[in-house]
C-alpha cells in the first residue's frame, strides 16, 4: 500500500477486541491471515478457521467481527495475523486507540470468497450451548484419529473434512465446522445462536460476531 492506514477506534476497549480476536484465530492457524476491510466508520475484520476445497471453496468457515471506528477510512488488505498481533501488542501511549494496517498484505484462499452482504433469510436460532457440545466431540474426534505428536497427513486432512463437513444434531441442523469456529473465536456465550442462510452460504450469528460456511 502507498499510504500507511490508520484505523481509529472511539475507545480501546475495541482495539483491546480485536486483539482478542486476532489472538483466537492465531492460536488455530499461527501463520494464519486477517482480512481488514473498513468502509466508513465500521471495520470488519474476517479469519479463516477452516479451508475450503476445490474452485469453490464448499466447506471454507470464516469468522468475523465487526467494530466502530473513530474516523471514516476506507480499507481492504489481508495482512499476517501476526503482523497484526504485534502491532496490538504496543502499549505506547499514542496506540491505545489506533491501528497502523502493515503494509504487507498477504495470500489467503479464503481471502477470495465474497459472504453475500444481503438478502439472508433466517432459518431459526440454536442454543449455543448446544453448539459448544458439538464443537467439543468434534475436537475429540479429530484428537483420536490425529497421531501422536499431531503429524498430519492425507488421512487426518480427511477425518477433519468428515468431522466438521458433517451437520450438527440441532434443529436447524447447521455445519459441524460453524460450531467449531463459532465455540473457538469466543463468540459463544450462552443464550441462541442465530442461523441465517444465503444459496450456498451459512451464517451464525452472536453478539460477539458472526461466522460464514460455504
Amino acid at each position: 500500500m502507498a499510504d500507511q492506514v490508520v484505523l481509529r477506534f472511539p475507545d480501546p476497549r475495541f482495539r483491546a477486541d480485536l486483539s482478542t480476536f486476532v489472538g483466537r484465530a492465531r492460536s488455530l492457524d499461527e501463520d494464519g491471515a486477517v482480512r481488514l476491510q473498513a468502509v466508513g466508520l465500521t471495520l470488519a475484520a474476517y479469519v479463516g478457521v477452516l479451508p475450503g476445497r476445490g474452485l469453490m471453496g464448499e466447506g471454507a468457515v470464516i469468522g468475523m467481527r465487526a467494530m466502530p471506528l473513530a474516523e471514516p477510512v476506507d480499507c481492504d488488505a489481508v495482512v499476517s495475523l501476526r503482523s497484526v498481533s504485534d502491532r496490538l501488542a504496543r502499549r505506547g501511549e499514542d496506540e491505545q486507540q489506533r491501528l497502523a494496517v502493515p503494509p504487507t498484505t498477504v495470500r489467503a484462499g479464503w481471502a477470495a470468497l465474497a459472504p453475500p452482504r444481503g438478502g439472508w433469510e433466517p432459518v431459526g436460532t440454536v442454543a449455543a450451548a448446544d453448539l459448544e457440545q458439538a464443537a467439543r466431540d468434534g475436537i475429540a474426534e479429530v484428537a483420536r484419529g490425529t497421531p501422536d505428536g499431531g503429524a498430519g497427513g492425507p488421512a487426518v486432512t480427511a477425518l477433519r473434512q468428515a468431522v466438521w463437513g458433517r451437520a450438527t444434531g440441532t434443529v436447524p441442523p447447521v455445519p459441524a465446522g460453524g460450531a467449531f469456529a463459532a465455540y473457538s473465536l469466543g463468540f459463544l456465550r450462552g443464550g441462541d445462536v442465530q442461523v441465517f442462510a444465503h444459496g450456498r452460504w451459512t451464517r451464525l450469528t452472536t453478539p460477539a460476531g458472526h461466522v460464514l460456511v460455504r
